[in-house]
């Protein structure tokens, strides 16, 4: 039963990651700067793919699935930090994309060749995940706003902290609750953040 709810509740890294990228081409979002729509593009189509392959690690444990299923997440964390430094610190930092998001998939990578040889190094993974949690509540207090709603970065990355949580507890929440485990409200606590960061796109505007 936490099995099946695990790869259910990846739903909503495609529905969240989804809406985000049809905001997006669908014009509902409103740039000051069109270099700033690649960073959200590459992450609302990250966490999208996330839901498909968390989904198959989960049908299907095993370190070649895990790889696949952080891949994406890697992804997804390399390019919210670029967005953000592109929002708050200038749209020049668009050009770190390609090269974040790579570094960022290269970690997975390496973790994936260290695992073979017995070593299984996650710091370099942990880092890439965790970093962007600093880097961007940094930038949202040193960097004046371009953009209302600014609450919802805030309330996005909350979410996302509380997912993390949830995770460490997860068997204790699956004895507790007998219902969902900390797992799968890690999922489904990180989807909403992704649709909360997705809500404030749409609803922000410039600020003059």
């Amino acid at each position: 039963m936490a099995r099946r709810a695990d790869v259910l509740s990846n739903l909503g890294f495609v529905a969240a990651g989804i809406a985000g990228v049809a905001a997006i081409l669908g014009g509902a979002v409103s740039f000051a700067d069109r270099r700033e729509r690649g960073p959200w593009l590459a992450f609302f189509g990250s966490v999208a793919l996330v839901g498909p392959c968390s989904a198959w690690y989960h049908l299907s444990p095993a370190n070649g699935s895990l790889v696949w299923d952080r891949l994406p997440m890697a992804a997804a964390f390399a390019a919210l930090l670029v967005a953000a430094l592109t929002e708050r610190a200038g749209v020049a930092a668009s050009r770190l994309l390609v090269p974040l998001v790579v570094a960022s998939v290269s970690t997975v990578l390496y973790w994936g060749a260290t695992e073979l040889t017995g070593g299984g190094d996650l710091r370099p993974y942990a880092f890439a995940q965790f970093y962007p949690l600093v880097a961007i509540p940094l930038l949202l207090a040193l960097f004046p706003q371009r953009y209302t709603c600014s609450a919802f970065w805030v309330g996005g990355l909350g979410l996302y902290g509380i997912a993390k949580v949830a995770e460490a507890g997860d068997a204790f929440l699956f004895g507790s609750l007998g219902v969902v485990s900390g797992h799968t409200l890690k999922h489904l606590l990180a989807a909403a953040g992704v649709a909360l960061l997705a809500w404030m796109l749409r609803a922000r505007r410039a600020v003059s």
